[in-house]
C-alpha cells in the first residue's frame, strides 16, 4: 500500500494537482490544511458610491460589522495555512461546513453551488509566468452574499484582481454604483480574461516550436512538445467546467443575481467559448507538431542516408580501379599482364582517372538533383 501511495503522490505532483484529498472514512466538512501553505492574509474593501474603506484586518471577526450594511464588502483571503483562522472565517460568514471544505481542502472542479442566502462559485485562476512561458494556477473560491463577496485564494503572490481593485479605488466605471452581484461578476470576468495572456504566451511558444521542428528537430524538441501538451491539458481542465458553470448560472439564475448582471454574465460566457476555441486550436497544432516532428526526423535520416549513398557510389568505381591495379600481375610473363605497371606516368594517370570518374559521378548526381538538401527550403514553407 505504501508503494501505491507514493506512486499516486508522484502522479499528482506531475499533473500539477496538490494533495488536498480525504482519506477514506473522513467526516464530511473536515478541513485539511496543507503544511506548505502560507498563513492567511485578510483584506477588506468596503465601498458605496461616495465612501471607500480599504484595509488589511487581523481577524475574521472584524468583518462582521460590514456584512449587513448597505455598502458592498469585499473580503479577500489570501493563503490557507491556518486552520483556526479558516474555521473562524466560516463562523463569521455563517458558511456551511461543506462550503468551507470545498474552499480549503482540494482543487475542486469549477462549479456553482446555491445555498439559499449564499452563492458559491469555485473557479480556476491562471496568471502568466513570463520567465518560462507557462503559468501559475490555483483555485479561487467566491462566496456571494446579499451585501458582500468573500474570495479565498491559495497563493498570495499571484492573482488577476488588480484591475478590479483599481476600478474600485478610482471609481472607474459603474462598479461603485452596483451591488455585490456585480462585484462577483467583475471578479469572475477577471478570472476568465486572465486566460487570454496565458494562451498568447502559448501561441508564441508554438510558433517557435514549429520552426524548430522543421529546421532542427532534436530530443529536446520532443520534450517541449510533450510539456506543452500537458500544460494545455491543464488549461482545458480549468476552462471547460467554468464554461458549464457560468452557463448553468445564466440558465438557472439565482435570487442573489439581478437580471441586469445576468446579461453581463452572458459576455463572460462568450469569453469562455472564445478561450475554448483558441485552446482547441492550439491542441490540434501541438498534436500536428508530433507528426511533423516524426516526418522531420525521418527526412533528416533520409538526408544522411542519401549522403552516405552518394559517397559510397563515388568510391565504388574508385575502389574497383584501385583493386584492379593492386593485383600486381607479372608483365615479364605476358604483355597482357597489366603493362600499365611499367609506365612512367602510370601512377599519376591512375589518380587522374579516379578523379575524372568521381567528377563525372558528382556532376551526374547534381544534374539529377540528388545532391539537393530538402532542409534548405524557402522561408515561406516554414511559415
Amino acid at each position: 500500500m505504501v508503494k501505491k501511495n507514493r506512486k499516486f503522490t508522484k502522479l499528482m505532483k506531475k499533473s500539477g494537482v496538490k494533495e488536498h484529498f480525504h482519506q477514506p472514512g473522513t467526516i464530511p466538512g473536515t478541513i485539511i490544511v496543507d503544511e506548505n501553505s502560507k498563513p492567511p492574509s485578510i483584506f477588506l474593501i468596503d465601498y458605496n458610491q461616495t465612501d471607500l474603506i480599504h484595509k488589511q484586518i487581523s481577524y475574521p471577526e472584524e468583518c462582521i460589522n460590514y456584512l449587513d450594511t448597505n455598502s458592498v464588502s469585499w473580503v479577500d483571503v489570501q493563503g490557507l495555512g491556518n486552520q483556526d483562522i479558516l474555521q473562524r472565517l466560516g463562523q463569521s460568514f455563517d458558511l456551511h461546513p461543506l462550503i468551507l471544505e470545498d474552499i480549503v481542502n482540494m482543487v475542486e472542479r469549477p462549479k456553482i453551488e446555491d445555498y439559499e442566502d449564499q452563492l458559491v462559485i469555485i473557479a480556476h485562476m491562471v496568471v502568466p509566468n513570463n520567465n518560462n512561458g507557462s503559468f501559475y494556477g490555483e483555485q479561487v473560491s467566491l462566496v456571494l452574499g446579499k451585501y458582500y463577496v468573500l474570495t479565498v485564494q491559495e497563493e498570495p503572490e499571484h492573482d488577476c484582481f488588480d484591475g478590479v481593485r483599481n476600478r474600485i479605488d478610482k471609481s472607474k466605471g459603474i462598479i461603485r454604483c452596483q451591488g455585490s452581484d456585480y462585484l462577483a461578476y467583475a471578479l469572475l470576468d477577471a478570472i476568465i480574461d486572465g486566460f487570454f495572456p496565458v494562451l498568447e504566451l502559448y501561441g508564441e511558444r508554438i510558433d517557435d516550436l514549429e520552426e524548430e521542428v522543421i529546421i532542427n528537430p532534436s530530443q529536446k524538441t520532443l520534450q517541449k512538445i510533450y510539456q506543452i501538451r500537458r500544460e494545455l491539458l491543464q488549461l482545458r481542465r480549468g476552462i471547460w467546467p467554468q464554461r458549464d458553470a457560468i452557463n448553468s448560472l445564466i440558465r438557472d439564475g439565482s435570487e442573489l443575481i439581478s437580471p441586469d448582471v445576468r446579461i453581463y454574465l452572458r459576455d463572460c460566457y462568450d469569453h469562455t467559448v472564445q478561450l475554448i476555441d483558441i485552446l482547441e486550436t492550439y491542441r490540434e497544432l501541438v498534436a500536428g507538431l508530433m507528426d511533423v516532428y516524426l516526418s522531420a526526423v525521418s527526412n533528416k535520416m533520409n538526408e544522411i542516408m542519401k549522403l552516405l549513398t552518394v559517397v559510397s557510389s563515388i568510391f565504388i568505381p574508385l575502389t574497383f580501379i584501385a583493386g584492379v591495379y593492386g593485383m600486381n600481375f607479372n608483365t615479364e610473363k605476358s604483355p597482357h599482364n597489366m603493362p600499365e605497371l611499367n609506365w612512367y606516368w602510370g601512377y599519376p594517370l591512375c589518380l587522374a582517372l579516379m578523379l575524372l570518374v568521381a567528377t563525372i559521378l558528382l556532376y551526374s548526381f547534381w544534374r539529377r538533383g540528388w545532391l539537393s538538401n530538402s532542409a534548405n527550403l524557402p522561408r515561406e514553407f516554414h511559415r
